[in-house]
């Protein structure tokens, strides 16, 4: 298939452009992306709600992917647990090669047909769970065939390419393809295809965990209190909500041990 990701770039003679250059041009490419996401919003809506439903009924969030994907795939599962205080293995990434390919490429990894099947099964993957493959051309054998083994599975599945009509999109129920034409460096998708897929990714976590009920308003009420700039953020939450002196706020949270449980105590305290 001919595979817009590997087409040739619209710029020529990089090596002569000055960094300003370089710069401005990567730039120009780059604001590209959020329109290509854009019109891929009708595609990522049901994805969604397929993902709210399946964790609703206590299933999990799996992405799998090679090399970028991959990574970003981890990135998104990592950060869910200290955003919103949900299970550490809630959502959870998957990259071919294994936690060594996270800092390292192992690049052969991506072409074992086999493997991802094997990643997911280590963690009882089962029909009340979705999968999303991740992949810039939509044709990574790990990815692609993780995603055929889960539908013979009956385990729903989604995807993220940037190839319209990538053999990925076969095996996805749910596909999402955003296509950001070619790269400033031909053929480097770490770029715009990286880019428009970290969107979607954020996209779709966050807009899981706020129908699973981890926002109230706009604040992050269940984040945990790792570090000395989230517990003053929760503070100050409690501040706002509930009309408190700051150093009583704090006490409250600290005690409490989230903004959530703060407010509840605080206010049963408060009727009682």
């Amino acid at each position: 298939m001919k595979k817009i990701t590997e087409a040739s770039s619209t710029y020529r003679h990089l090596e002569r452009m000055s960094v300003r250059e370089l710069l401005v041009n990567i730039n120009r490419e780059d604001q590209t992306v959020p329109q290509a996401v854009a019109q891929s919003i009708s595609l990522i809506e049901p994805l969604v709600e397929k993902a709210v439903e399946r964790l609703r009924e206590g299933g999990r969030l799996f992405y799998i992917g090679a090399g970028t994907s991959g990574r970003l795939g981890i990135l998104d599962a990592s950060e869910c647990p200290p955003t919103y205080g949900v299970p550490d293995n809630l959502v959870i990434g998957l990259i071919a090669g294994g936690d060594t390919a996270i800092r390292k490429a192992v690049e052969a990894a991506e072409d074992s047909p086999t493997q991802a099947w094997t990643d997911l099964q280590a963690y009882y993957a089962d029909e009340q769970d979705i999968v999303i493959g991740i992949a810039a051309s939509g044709t990574t054998p790990y990815v692609v065939q993780g995603l055929a083994a889960c539908q013979q599975n009956g385990i729903t599945t989604g995807c993220i390419t940037c190839n319209p009509g990538a053999p990925i999109t076969t095996y996805a129920d749910y596909p999402v393809e955003v296509v950001v034409g070619p790269e400033f460096v031909t053929g480097s998708t770490r770029m715009k295809a990286g880019t428009a897929q970290k969107l979607v990714l954020n996209m779709i976590s966050t807009s899981v965990m706020i129908r699973l009920g981890r926002v109230v308003d706009n604040k992050m009420v269940d984040m945990q209190l790792s570090n000395e700039k989230l517990i003053d953020r929760g503070a100050l939450m409690l501040v706002q909500a509930l009309d408190i002196p700051y150093d009583q706020a704090r006490g409250l949270l600290l005690e409490a041990g989230s903004v959530r449980r703060a407010m509840m105590q605080h206010q049963s305290m408060s009727s009682s």
